[in-house]
């Protein structure tokens, strides 16, 4: 994973809308690189607290991330049900970067 990657993954998780959440599969394919979901994951592992980690999740709507509270608040916050680790109505509020943009 290089600057440049990291950087791009972090244009587009910016541009994910309140009350949306995306993949971070839907990310790795947005930038050309369709098999690096965890390298997606790996770029995630330092932001400035302003910043919308909490509208990325896995391929199955899950919150994978270590900060599983903080994230369901956020999401919460912005309209956006969790139950337990799993985002309810996933597939509805779901924002696919290769289609939105």
């Amino acid at each position: 994973m290089n600057s440049l990657f990291k950087q791009q993954v972090f244009e587009i998780i910016r541009l994910v809308p309140e009350g949306r959440v995306t993949s971070y599969g839907a990310i790795a394919k947005a930038v050309g690189y369709p098999k690096h979901a965890r390298h997606v994951g790996n770029a995630l592992r330092s932001y400035d607290e302003d910043f919308p980690a909490h509208r990325v999740c896995n391929s199955s709507g899950r919150i994978t991330a270590s900060c599983l509270a903080g994230f369901t608040e956020k999401l919460n916050r912005e309209g956006v049900a969790v139950r337990g680790d799993k985002i309810q109505n996933f597939k509805i509020i779901f924002w696919n970067p290769v289609e939105e943009l």
